[in-house]
Order: C-alpha cells, then structure tokens, then sequence
C-alpha cells in the first residue's frame, strides 16, 4: 500500500528544491565514492571544468582532476581529498588546483565533507569549490601595484635626499664668498658621498691652482697635500686629463691608466689608492673655472652612469658659483677703484699732520658710501668731514661723492659759518636734490692760534663721535653737538660745540665699520677703539690709522679715518708743513 499522498508530494518538493539549489549554488559541487568516482555533479562544476553536460559523470576525480607527479604538468601533486577526510570531519583549502578536461591547471578554493554511510556509497565525499582565479590575478596585481608604489616612493625618497644633499652643496658654495674657502668645503661634502678623494683646480692667470683637497681618512689628503715636506706630484695620466680638460675638453673617465705601476714616487693617485677617476670641467658657457677630479679606490663601486650624471650636476652648480664669485668681486673692484678716486688728496697744511685711510669690504661683493674730506678755506681754516651714505653699491659711491662735493661748495661758498650751520644747509639741498636718503656725517674747523695752538669746532649728524688723544694717553670722545643723521628734518637746527687741542694731540673722525660689527656692540667697540687708540699712539699718523683698520675694523664692511695731529712745541708760522699722507 503506498504512503499517504501528502507525504510523497513534499518530498516530491524538497527533491525540487535541492536540484534547483545544487544547479544554481554558484560554486562547483561533485560528490564521489569511496573509489574517488564522480557520482553526481551540478552544472557549474562541468562548467568550470570544461566538461560537456553529464561528462563528468563516471571520471575517477583523484587521477583525472588532482595533478600527480608522475603527470608531467609541473604542477605539485595533490593528495587524494578522500584522504583527508576522517571521522566525518570537514576538509579544507585556499591554494589547491584541479585539472580541467583540456588539462590546464583551474587555482580553486574547496571544502569536502565525508558522504553520510546511509546514502549508499561507501566512504564517499562531496566537494564544494570555488574559481580563484580571477581573484588570485587581483591579488598579484595589488601585489604588483604595491610593489611599484613602494618602488616610487623609494626613488622620491632617493630623489628628496639627493636634491636636499646638491643644496647643502649650493649653500656651502654661497654661504661665503671666499672662494678657497668655499671649495674646501664642498671637497668635505663630495666625500665620501661620492667619492673617496676629491680634489679642485682653479684657473689661475696662465697657470693651475690646486685650492681644495678631501680623503675618506683623516689626514691623509688636505688642501695642499705634502710628503716629506714636498707637495705631492699628480699621476702622470691625471695631469695629461687636467690639460685636456683645461683647454676646453669635456668629462674624462680613466680607468685602464690608473693600473698598479712600480713607480717609487708619492703621488697623489697613490695616495688616493686610486682605481678610477672622473676628472670634470668647471665650465660655465665658454669660461672654464677649472676641474674637479673624484677618484674611487677598490673597495668602492666602479662610477655608473647616474654617478656620472650627479657628478657633472655638483661642478654646474659649483661653476655657477665660481661664476657668481667673480662677477660679485668685479663689481667690487669697479665700485672700490671708484671709491678711491672720488676720495680725496689731503691737503698740505702748516704746522699740522693730516692722515687717511680707506679700507673696502673684503669678503663681500659690495662697496659702501664711506667717504672723508679735508681741504682749506679762505682763511687758513681746515675743514675736515667724514661720512657714510646709506647703501653698499656704485650708487652708495656715487651718491657720497654728490653729497661730499655739495659739503665742500656750501663751506667754501660761506666760510664764516660755523659746522652746524652748514650741515643744515647741506639737509636741506640733499632733500631738494635728493642726493641720498639717509647719511651720518661729521663737519670739523681746524683754526690755528697764535700761541701755535689749535681750536676744533664741529657737528655730529648721526655719526659716531671724534676721538681726541693727547701725547700723554688719555683718549676721550667729544659728544657735543649731536643731532639727528642727514635726510630726517632737513630744516631743523644744528649745533656747533668748539674744543681746544693740546700741543701734540690727535683728533680721529672714523666710520661704523670701526667700532660696530655684527658680533660687536657699538659700545665694546667704542671701548676697544679708545684703548687701542692709547696704544699706538706714539706711532706715525699714517701707521696709527693703518694699524686701527687692521686690529678692529670689520672686514664685512668697508670703513675710512681721518686724522689730524697738532705739533708738539713750534708755533705754526715757525713749523714747516708736515708731511700727509692718504692710504688705503
């Protein structure tokens, strides 16, 4: 008698709903028998397979889809998934590989559960598995992606360093403008960075200079490297490179010149342990500074192309530099001798010793508005003036010699006036005629008594105060008449202080230079002056001016003096004109 008709018509229905399942799963599903045999399968499985419909059907899985070593495809073999199944557990893995019906190797994803024992089939299995493939193929094209990401940044960060090293090589040849001192630098920074000895010539007239010099050691290479007292001689091959270099050829490599030789002579190659050297122009356009030579010896790497690239990188820039330097020196040059001749020859006066001295910056393309001045009025008078004009370039000198002469032709237009009266007339034109924007200045009368005396009369525009000191070494400032600097309150009136000389005395107008200093306040500088001033006072005038630029002037900056220096006894009808004197 058969079962009750609603019981055969549900599972009638979960049979359906199973098949619909086991098709539409999106995931391959074949079950086999205890002897690995394919059972039963759903379309997706013979999909990914390659199989025809109902083909996979009767194919022993573990010889036919499980790669074997004995196969020859390459592929590691494969345990049976028969025997990883025990106890009924569940079995699993993300990195195994079928074989399909044409024999090419599908990466899958599978998990296999042991059959149940009532369905018939001995220790059978169903395997469930999953097409990696595709995302296997993401996977390494991530991994590529990252990799190259990675490789990117390594190089940016390679790139960083490189241009933040080349400008630590531009600041070092721009942080001062003494070229020897400049290049010395760079050679320490060439090494060991790219080089174990680094060695730089200059152009010198007709000739070569060695000026800078650098090895991996300490102390075995300077700038003027020496053996036994002597400078050590360069490679022959080297020095042949130099000439070539020098007369306009471009980057030289040696490498097969440089071999061992027996030579019993030091030279620089051997000292360098030289294996291979790159000897390249400092050239800029057609001027060819000199040569930078970058030796390795064998321990280090053979130079590669990129070396070679980095290396004519550092002597563009170097050359820039060098090139930079000389234009800055030429322009000093120019606006110095300017200076100079718009100074002015000290007059002869009796009965008194007149002194100058100018000294231009000397580590700095620029040239300031310092200036002096001394000559004779219609009454025997000496004016004598010194100043400085806002600015450190050939305008500064140009506009110190408009603002010195227009001094000159207000005091000699109306001698009777005293200093202060005329440095306010002398405001006054440079505002209308804009000579300047700003100056200090000192206006000093020199008036010889009868008793063969002295009398100084003066005004102070903002300038550092006269020094007087006497025979018996005592050294004062005169702070009287100050006013504010020229170019603020034209109008506004200026005044006059007047002093006596003593027989013997020395009255010294300075600029900033003297006493003022960036790692010096104008006090300490004051304070040294007047003690140094005492020191040498029983030098010649010349010298004493001379010897004060040398001990405190600030060489950054250019500075002038102007000394006056009263007779020690004669009365100045009776005295013959000492002799003056203009130094610089």
């Amino acid at each position: 008698m058969d079962g009750p008709p609603g019981k055969d018509a549900a599972a009638i229905a979960d049979e359906a709903l199973m098949s619909a399942l086991f098709d539409a799963v999106g995931a391959g599903v074949y079950a086999v028998d205890g002897e690995g045999m394919v059972i039963a399968c759903n379309p997706w499985a013979e999909r990914l397979l390659g199989y025809a419909p109902g083909t996979l059907i009767g194919v022993n899985a573990h010889r036919t889809l499980h790669p074997l070593q004995r196969g020859g495809n390459g592929l590691p073999a494969q345990r049976s998934i028969l025997s990883d199944i025990a106890l009924g557990n569940l079995a699993s893995g993300d990195r195994a590989v079928l074989l399909r019906a044409d024999g090419t190797a599908l990466p899958v994803w599978w998990t296999a559960a042991a059959l149940p024992a009532a369905m018939g089939h001995g220790e059978g299995a169903v395997v469930v598995f999953h097409d990696v493939s595709a995302q296997r193929e993401r996977e390494e094209r991530r991994a590529g992606h990252h990799a190259h990401s990675e490789t990117l940044r390594e190089q940016a960060e390679y790139d960083l360093a490189e241009t933040a090293w080349l400008g630590e090589l531009t600041l070092a040849m721009t942080s001062t403008l003494d070229t020897d001192e400049a290049l010395q630098r760079l050679a320490r920074q060439l090494v060991p960075r790219l080089a174990d000895t680094a060695l730089i010539d200059l152009v010198d007239g007709p000739a070569r200079r060695r000026v800078a010099g650098a090895h991996h050691a300490v102390d075995v290479l300077s700038p003027g490297p020496l053996a036994d007292g002597k400078l050590l001689s360069d490679y022959p091959a080297h020095r042949a490179a130099l000439e070539r270099v020098l007369e306009g050829g471009q980057t030289e490599h040696l490498t097969a010149a440089l071999a061992p030789t027996a030579r019993a002579e030091a030279d620089l190659f051997k000292v360098g342990e030289a294996r291979e050297a790159l000897v390249v122009p400092l050239r800029l356009r057609a001027t060819t500074f000199g040569v930078l030579t970058l030796i390795r010896a064998p321990a280090s790497p053979p130079f590669s192309k990129s070396d070679r690239a980095l290396v004519e990188e550092v002597a563009r820039r170097t050359s820039l530099g060098l090139d930079n330097t000389s234009q800055h020196a030429a322009q000093a040059d120019i606006a110095a001798t300017m200076q100079r001749a718009l100074l002015t020859d000290l007059p002869a006066v009796p009965g008194l010793e007149l002194a100058a001295h100018y000294q231009p910056a000397q580590r700095a393309a620029e040239v300031g508005g310092d200036w002096y001045d001394a000559f004779l009025l219609d009454d025997g008078d000496l004016a004598m003036a010194i100043g400085d004009v806002t600015g450190h370039d050939i305008q500064a000198a140009t506009r110190m010699s408009e603002l010195r002469n227009m001094l000159r032709a207000l005091a000699v237009d109306r001698p009777e006036e005293r200093p202060g009266q005329i440095l306010r007339r002398l405001d006054i034109a440079q505002d209308r005629l804009t000579l300047a924007d700003s100056a200090t200045a000192i206006l000093t009368r020199l008036h010889p008594s009868a008793d063969g005396t002295w009398e100084a009369s003066f005004s102070v525009a903002g300038h550092p105060p006269p020094l007087l000191l006497t025979a018996d070494g005592t050294a004062a400032y005169l702070t009287g008449a100050r006013a504010m600097l020229l170019g603020v309150h034209p109008t506004a009136e200026r005044p006059t202080t007047r002093t006596r000389l003593p027989r013997g005395a020395t009255l010294l107008l300075y600029t900033d230079a003297l006493v003022e200093s960036r790692t010096q306040s104008l006090d300490t500088g004051m304070t040294r002056l007047r003690q140094q001033a005492v020191t040498y006072r029983h030098l010649p005038l010349p010298q004493l001016c001379t010897q004060l630029a040398h001990d405190l002037g600030d060489t950054r900056d250019d500075l002038t003096l102007i000394a006056a220096r009263t007779p020690t006894g004669l009365a100045p009808a009776d005295r013959p004109g000492a002799p003056t004197t203009k130094s610089s």
